[in-house]
C-alpha cells in the first residue's frame, strides 16, 4: 500500500482534511447533521451548520447505539465506538473525479445494529472504477423508530418515528449540497442497501421528502413487508403509536422528558428486551402508504434499478423458517389446508419430496423472491429500466456449513472486500474465480451508477426484466438466463392480494406451514 497524505476539501458544509490512499481521497466521520442526543432525542434530525477550521476527517464516526447482548454470528463484528452522536458519512473519490456518478450505502442489520464503518463496505474498489461512493449512519433500534402519542403531538406534522430514514433523507440532502465539492454529481445519485438497506432504499422510493435526491436504486434483499401505521391497526399490525406506548409502560414511564434522559444503551438494550422491532411508520407524511399500495398506484420514484436476492437466504436465517414437519404427508396435508385452491401452485414449487430445501425456498421467496422480483415489475411497468439478479455463488467453506450463497453472501463480491468479511464469516478463498466474479460484480454495479445499465468489460449482456423476464445469475460466473422461476411470483402475489382484500393479516411473515388460512379466491386477485 503507498504512503497515506492528507486530502483536503473545502465545502459548503466546511472544509475537511482526509487521506490519499492509493489514488482515492478518502475522508471518515462526517458529521452531516446535529447530534440527536438530549432534546434532540426522537426528533427529525438537523442540519449540520459550517464549521468553522478544518475538519479532521481522518476516523470514522461512532456506530449508533444498538444492543449489546447479541448472540455471536457470521454478522457479528466488533465496533470500535458506539454513541447517540452517530450521524456522520464517509466518502472515497478519485483523486481526479469531475460529475463522477455518486453510489450512496445504507447498510443492513434489520433496522437494529449495524455501521457504515464496517469494513465489509469499504468504497475503495467501487471508487477505483470511477464513482464516488458514501456510507451512511441512521439511528437504529428505538432511537430510530419509536412512535408514541406524545411525539406526535410535538410534531408540527403531528406525526412520530420514523427518526432513521429521516436521517437518510438528511443524509442524502448533504450529499446534494455537497458532493460536488468531491468530485461527483448531485444530479446523478444511486441508493444501494442491502437487507434492511434494501427496505431503507425502498422507503426512499416510496418517500416523498426523498423525491429528486436519487435517480438510480439498488435493492439487495429487500422485503416489501407490511408496516405498522400511525394511529390505527391495520393488515395484523398494531398502530406505531400503540406500540410506543406498551413499550413506554415497559420502560417504567410516558413522559418524553423522562425517556430522553435515560442513559442511551440501556434504553435500546431493555427496547430490545421487551421484543420491540423497528420499522419504518406509514404516517401519511414521510410514508404516505404501505409500501405495496405506492408501488401499485405508481406513485413510487420513477427511476431504474436492480433488485435480487440470494439463493440461500434462510440458510443463514434460519429462525425465520418454520421447523420441518415429521413427514411428507404432514407437510402435504398442512399446505393443502392452508393454500386451498393455490396448494397445487405451491407444492409444485416446493414439494413434500424436498422437505428441508422446500421450507427454506417458501420463506425466502415470501419475503425476498417475490419482493425483488415486484420491484422490478413494477418500474419496468412505470417505462424505467429494471434488471433482476440471483446470486446463487458458493464456495467450500460456505458450502461446508451448508451456507451456500447465504443472507448477505454477495456483500464481499460488490465490495470486492473478501479479506475484510466479520470473524465468523465463512472465509472466501483467495482464488482466481472469486477474483473474477467480483470483478464483473463491482463492474455492473458502477456501470449501472453511471449510466443507468449495468455492464462489464468481457461479461455477458445484462437484459433488462423486461416481458421476457429476463435475469442474471451469479454462479461461479454471470449467466444471463429468461423466465425466472416460473410460477414464484404468481403465487406469493396471489396470496398477498388476498391478504390485503381481507386487511387482518399481515403478509410476508407467515407462510408455508405457519400459514393461516388464505382467503378463498376473490376476481381482483387473479
Amino acid at each position: 500500500m503507498s504512503a497515506q497524505i492528507d486530502a483536503t476539501v473545502d465545502s459548503p458544509a466546511g472544509k475537511m482534511r482526509g487521506e490519499i490512499v492509493n489514488g482515492l481521497r478518502v475522508f471518515k466521520g462526517i458529521p452531516y447533521a446535529v447530534p440527536p442526543t438530549g432534546a434532540r432525542r426522537w426528533r427529525p434530525p438537523e442540519p449540520m451548520p459550517a464549521w468553522q477550521g478544518t475538519l479532521e476527517a481522518k476516523t470514522f464516526g461512532a456506530a449508533c447505539v444498538q444492543p449489546k447482548s447479541r448472540v455471536p454470528s457470521i454478522y457479528s463484528s466488533e465496533l470500535p465506538s458506539i454513541s447517540e452522536d452517530c450521524l456522520s458519512l464517509n466518502v472515497w473519490a478519485p483523486a481526479d473525479a469531475r460529475k463522477a456518478a455518486v453510489f450512496v450505502w445504507i447498510h443492513g442489520g434489520a433496522l437494529t445494529t449495524g455501521s457504515s464503518s464496517e469494513a465489509l463496505y469499504d468504497g475503495a474498489k467501487l471508487a477505483s472504477r470511477g464513482i464516488v461512493v458514501v456510507t451512511i449512519n441512521y439511528r437504529l433500534g428505538v432511537l430510530g423508530y419509536f412512535a408514541h402519542r406524545a411525539l406526535s403531538a410535538e410534531s408540527p406534522q403531528h406525526i412520530s418515528g420514523n427518526y432513521g430514514l429521516l436521517d437518510q433523507i438528511e443524509a442524502l440532502r448533504w450529499v446534494s449540497r455537497n458532493i460536488a465539492s468531491f468530485g461527483g454529481d448531485p444530479s446523478n445519485v444511486t441508493i444501494a442497501g442491502e437487507s434492511a438497506g434494501g427496505l431503507s432504499v425502498m422507503y426512499l422510493m416510496t418517500s416523498p421528502p426523498a423525491r429528486g435526491l436519487f435517480a438510480k436504486a439498488i435493492a439487495q434483499s429487500a422485503y416489501m413487508i407490511s408496516t405498522p401505521e400511525l394511529k390505527q391497526g391495520r393488515f395484523g399490525e398494531q398502530a406505531a403509536e400503540g406500540i410506543g406506548s406498551r413499550l413506554a409502560d415497559a420502560l417504567g414511564t410516558q413522559d418524553l422528558s423522562t425517556l430522553r434522559s435515560l442513559d442511551a444503551q440501556k434504553l435500546v438494550d431493555d427496547a430490545a428486551r421487551t421484543g420491540y422491532f423497528p420499522l419504518g411508520t406509514v404516517d401519511g407524511h414521510i410514508l404516505p402508504r404501505q409500501l405495496v399500495e405506492v408501488f401499485d398506484r405508481n406513485e413510487q420514484a420513477r427511476v431504474p434499478i436492480i433488485a435480487g436476492f440470494n439463493s440461500g437466504e434462510i440458510r443463514s436465517l434460519r429462525f425465520l423458517a418454520p421447523p420441518v414437519p415429521k413427514d411428507a404427508a404432514t407437510y402435504e396435508a398442512s399446505i393443502r389446508e392452508r393454500y386451498r385452491d393455490l396448494a397445487g401452485n405451491f407444492l409444485q414449487l416446493y414439494p413434500a419430496s424436498a422437505l428441508g430445501e422446500s421450507i427454506l425456498a417458501t420463506t425466502r421467496d415470501a419475503l425476498y423472491g417475490w419482493t425483488s422480483e415486484r420491484l422490478v415489475a413494477k418500474q419496468t411497468a412505470l417505462g424505467q429500466r429494471a434488471f433482476l439478479y440471483l446470486f446463487d455463488h458458493g464456495y467450500p467453506t460456505a458450502d461446508a456449513a451448508g451456507l451456500h450463497a447465504f443472507h448477505a453472501a454477495e456483500l464481499p463480491y460488490v465490495f470486492s472486500t473478501p479479506d475484510r468479511t466479520p470473524p465468523l464469516w465463512p472465509k472466501v478463498p483467495a482464488t482466481a474465480v472469486e477474483s473474477a466474479l467480483s470483478d464483473a460484480m463491482v463492474a455492473y454495479w458502477t456501470e449501472f451508477a453511471r449510466s443507468g445499465v449495468p455492464a462489464a468489460a468481457d461479461q455477458p449482456q445484462w437484459t433488462a426484466y423486461g416481458s421476457t423476464r429476463a435475469f442474471m445469475a451469479f454462479t461461479d460466473t454471470p449467466q444471463p438466463a429468461l423466465h425466472f422461476m416460473p410460477g414464484m411470483f404468481e403465487l406469493h402475489e396471489a396470496v398477498v392480494c388476498r391478504r390485503r382484500e381481507q386487511g387482518g393479516m399481515a403478509w410476508n411473515w407467515n407462510v408455508g406451514i405457519l400459514s393461516p388460512p388464505v382467503p378463498a379466491s376473490m376476481e381482483k386477485c387473479q
